[in-house]
């Protein structure tokens, strides 16, 4: 199985609802995009504090991040971005940490994507192929 990467746009949210409110144009949201590294494995998603600085996202807590070979580090946990991928969007933190950006479980959860292993690549849920559905049970 290889390795599947994925075109994703990241928008400082909060700088998205300073535009709503008035007190921001649209030219100054920070945006930054990436072809990013999908993790099935991975829970959380990750920015390298590069990204975090670019977009201008707070820190606001600390994590602890659990590794595969087990080791833990506590890492910054970031306020709100929204995650564009396949035409969806959905609002998450970020672990940060390392040196690229991952896309981890939750996000494609929300955004109701699979991941095709054979061709590496993401593809909406066939169950909803226009648009993201969350399973409320």
């Amino acid at each position: 199985m290889g390795t599947v990467r994925a075109k994703v746009k990241l928008t400082n949210a909060v700088d998205e609802e300073l535009v709503r409110r008035g007190l921001l144009t649209a030219n100054e949201v920070r945006v930054y995009e990436a072809q990013a590294l999908v993790d099935t494995g991975a829970v959380s998603s990750v920015l390298p504090i590069h990204v975090v600085q670019r977009l201008g996202l707070s820190i606001r807590g600390q994590r602890v991040a659990e590794y595969a070979d087990g080791r833990q580090e506590t890492v910054g946990v970031t306020g709100p971005v929204a995650i564009e991928c396949e035409g969806r969007d959905t609002l998450e933190e970020a672990l940060v940490l390392g040196d690229e950006v991952l896309i981890g479980q939750t996000v494609l959860e929300k955004l109701d994507l699979l991941v095709d292993c054979v061709n590496q690549c993401l593809l909406p849920n066939p169950a909803h192929p226009d648009q993201p559905v969350s399973i409320v049970k």
